[in-house]
């Protein structure tokens, strides 16, 4: 009989480290896709506050508490991050688990928004999206959700069947950024 192994989406491909560069797989938790029934949003940020500390963000943002985050992921939707979600939210929105859809990484240390501008059309600089602000675009030609949490990390969120051309574009890039700065 064959027995089947779970693989996270970089098994293999992460961690990577160049310079003061540093690219690793985060185990998100439950990703939950919320997509709010019309007219039920502030209904559905009050279920999400009392049953996980966190409200409904605004777009652009991310609220998060403890191992909770709350992420804008488009009109109307976002993605809770970390733990599973209460049944009450499914009155108010369309729950949907998107756990195993997606590979999450985490990109840190000095030159992290250098090595994002060769690769993403949004200016990540920290004057302008600074810790809390999320933003979907694209990474290359990956669609993504960047997450800035602190001032030199960023989570970023691919398809899972994309999760190599994402290492391997960010890898890339961190070499670059790294030869530049001499390291």
């Amino acid at each position: 009989m064959v027995e089947l192994m779970t693989k996270s989406p970089c098994a293999g491909l992460l961690p990577i480290t160049r310079g003061a560069l540093s690219l690793s797989e985060e185990d998100a938790g439950t990703v939950t896709s919320l997509a709010s029934y019309d007219g039920q949003a502030g209904a559905l940020s009050e279920a999400l506050q009392a049953a996980h500390g966190v409200s409904f963000p605004a777009p652009g943002r991310v609220r998060g508490q403890g191992g909770t985050l709350c992420s804008w992921s488009g009109l109307d939707q976002a993605f809770l991050i970390g733990p599973e979600p209460d049944p009450d939210l499914s009155r108010y929105a369309a729950v949907t688990d998107q756990s195993d859809a997606w590979a999450v990484v985490r990109l840190t240390g000095a030159g992290c928004e250098d090595v994002l501008a060769r690769l993403v059309p949004v200016d990540l600089r920290l004057r302008v999206f600074s810790p809390g602000q999320s933003a979907r675009s694209l990474l290359g030609h990956l669609p993504v959700l960047l997450l800035r949490q602190e001032v030199e990390s960023f989570l970023i969120l691919a398809f899972r069947s994309m999760a190599g051309t994402l290492v391997e574009d960010l890898d890339t890039a961190m070499s670059s950024v790294t030869a530049r700065s001499g390291g």
